[in-house]
This record gives C-alpha cells, sequence and structure tokens, in this order.
C-alpha cells in the first residue's frame, strides 16, 4: 500500500495547532484523493472530535499542541484501532515507549514522505 491511489478515499484526521503546516498537510492529502477530516488545532477539541466522529481511517498528529501534550487524543484514538502518524520535531525520541515504532516524521518533512508514513500506519493496523 504504498502508491498514492491506495490513499484515494480515505478519511484522515490532521490534528496540528501551526495553521501554515495544517494548509501543507491538507493540500497534500488533498493531492492524494484523501477526504481530510479537520484540521483540529487544540487538545479538547480533537478529543471532542475522535470521540463523535467515525470512521476515521488514519491520524496525522502534532504531539505538541501549543504547549499541550497530544498524549490525550493518542490514547482516544488509539482506542479505537486508529493508526497514527506523529509529526514532530522531536522525532521519535518525542514518543512515549508505548508509541515506539509507530510511523513518525520529523519536521520538518517532504511532501513526498506523507503517502510512504500514511501507507505504514495503515498497514500496521
Amino acid at each position: 500500500m504504498s502508491g498514492a491511489n491506495e490513499m484515494r478515499g480515505r478519511r484522515v484526521l490532521v490534528v496540528e495547532d501551526e495553521s501554515l503546516i495544517a494548509m501543507f498537510v491538507q493540500t497534500m492529502l488533498a493531492d492524494l484523493g484523501c477526504e481530510v477530516l479537520g484540521p483540529i488545532h487544540a487538545v479538547g477539541e480533537a478529543l471532542d472530535f475522535v470521540a463523535t466522529t467515525a470512521p476515521i481511517d488514519v491520524a496525522v498528529l502534532d504531539l505538541n499542541l501549543d504547549g499541550e501534550p497530544a498524549y490525550p487524543i493518542v490514547d482516544a484514538l488509539r482506542a479505537r484501532g486508529v493508526p497514527i502518524v506523529f509529526c514532530t520535531g522531536y522525532g521519535e525520541t518525542g514518543l512515549r515507549a508505548s508509541d515506539q515504532g509507530s510511523p513518525v516524521l520529523r519536521k520538518p518533512y517532504r511532501a513526498a514522505e506523507l503517502p510512504r508514513v500514511l501507507a505504514e500506519a495503515l498497514a500496521m493496523a
């Protein structure tokens, strides 16, 4: 599942507090044919969304939302079986032990990396 065609129609939740990055991710996902959910910019808003929205095929999640850790969102997504792509400037060192091995996009990243990590996350689900 590595091609852009494999992503067509996938419902992808975007949780990112930086507007320019969120717009960049939205555009890349739309170019892949994904249905973009969000972007959502805050932990509380994301938790409400995750609790009330179905289905979510995969989430692209910033780990630090305006200084607040996004781990409650990670836990809510994991409880629903939603695969996660972590986007962070810290790389894998910013992940909890329980999240090690998950796909990570280290900021800044290139557009070509997104389809690969999305496919990786979906394959792990």
